[in-house]
């Protein structure tokens, strides 16, 4: 079962990334950036600029491309691998809060 191991945010491109508990993640992101999911081994091996980083392996992070997923009452669908870095982008359905060691539900839906 994967859970959420950290929580980031960048409110100063220069600056290193916030770590906090909980955070509400919302539909209007900053420059409509997707929420940028990591697995928690890529986190420490590459430091990516990631705003998730859930307890899972990398390739099953992958393979999760096309699901949707819940996370604390936010809900993500994971829309494509993050290019040029570690993990996987999301779009954001579902506004909601996350914390750390929230589980990652897949294939969950509100609707």
């Amino acid at each position: 079962m994967a859970r959420v191991s950290s929580i980031l945010i960048y409110p100063d491109r220069e600056q290193p990334g916030q770590t906090l508990g909980t955070s509400y993640v919302s539909r209007d992101r900053r420059k409509k950036s997707p929420v940028h999911l990591v697995a928690v081994g890529d986190y420490i091996d590459l430091h990516p600029r990631a705003n998730l980083i859930v307890d899972i392996e990398s390739e099953a992070l992958h393979g999760l491309v096309g699901r949707r997923l819940r996370i604390g009452s936010v809900e993500l669908d994971v829309t494509s691998l993050a290019g040029d870095c570690a993990g996987v982008y999301a779009g954001v359905p579902v506004p909601g809060d996350v914390s750390v060691g929230d589980e990652v539900l897949v294939g969950v839906s509100s609707v």
